[in-house]
């Protein structure tokens, strides 16, 4: 969905942290999503250090991350999205280790991390007024944001599981099925439905739609997928990650200094 916001609010001391949402938005999402999934089964089979280091090491790469995040008074691409691939990361070993590590099913873990979700923005609202994404600019807003942020991947991951695998519908299908619901709140965006809802709804069908997309490019093909290896697509979609940051740092560089020219 697309939108455009306000770049200050007044008083707020810092400039909305979350990028306009067009479409380059989306195909880095998506793209970060694919990452999260690849890159985790890669570090935590291939690399062999399983799923608890894995998760370990991640987390306090995502910690340093959000403390970069935190501490910036407006967007910078490159921090926001190294945010949000290593919240992708975080987000489908805490899934992960509860089904694999745990043996919690993946309908109680669905059900939970949904709960959970909805928890969070009950609580945002509550305290904030608001869950507009355009209205960023305060440190405890960005701490809702991103805490809502980690429990869509993990409800992701959780969902897309289920419905690939507990509920057989394999990768191809999962991304037939992930993509047509995308594109039906897409639709209702359009038609005039709320555009907080249906951003969010979004958000979290992402996920199992990276996910099944990095699944079917990446594993063999006697299990459905291309054989690409988790190697090769974790490489090409994080070139094409960089390359998009790279061009929207430019052109988020050239807005401002037109922005201050203006001013001036």
């Amino acid at each position: 969905m697309h939108a455009t916001h306000d770049a200050r609010a007044s008083g707020a001391g810092m400039l909305n942290k979350v990028p306009e949402v067009t479409l380059i938005f989306w195909i880095i999402k998506i793209m970060s999503t694919t990452v999260g999934e690849t890159g985790a089964d890669y570090l935590a089979v291939h690399v062999g250090l399983g799923t608890g280091l894995t998760g370990g090491i991640m987390a306090m790469l995502l910690g340093g991350a959000l403390l970069l995040q935190l501490r910036a008074r407006a967007y910078v691409p490159w921090i926001y999205w190294l945010t949000v691939v290593l919240v992708s990361v975080v987000g489908t070993q805490i899934t992960d280790a509860l089904t694999d590590g745990l043996n919690v099913s993946l309908y109680v873990s669905t059900t939970v991390f949904a709960v959970a979700l909805a928890a969070i923005f009950a609580t945002w609202y509550a305290t904030e007024r608001t869950l507009s994404i355009h209205t960023i600019v305060t440190n405890r807003r960005e701490v809702f944001y991103w805490t809502a942020i980690l429990f869509t991947f993990a409800l992701g991951t959780a969902a897309g599981d289920l419905a690939t695998e507990a509920l057989q519908l394999g990768f191809r299908l999962g991304v037939l099925v992930f993509g047509g619901l995308i594109a039906l709140v897409t639709l209702a965006y359009y038609r005039g439905c709320n555009p907080i809802l249906t951003f969010w709804i979004a958000y979290v069908l992402t996920r199992p739609l990276g996910a099944s997309l990095g699944d079917f490019l990446s594993q063999a093909r006697q299990y459905g997928g291309l054989g690409l290896g988790t190697i090769m697509t974790s490489a090409v979609f994080l070139v094409v990650i960089v390359a998009l940051v790279a061009m929207v740092s430019v052109t988020t560089a050239q807005h401002r200094n037109a922005s201050v020219g203006d001013e001036a």
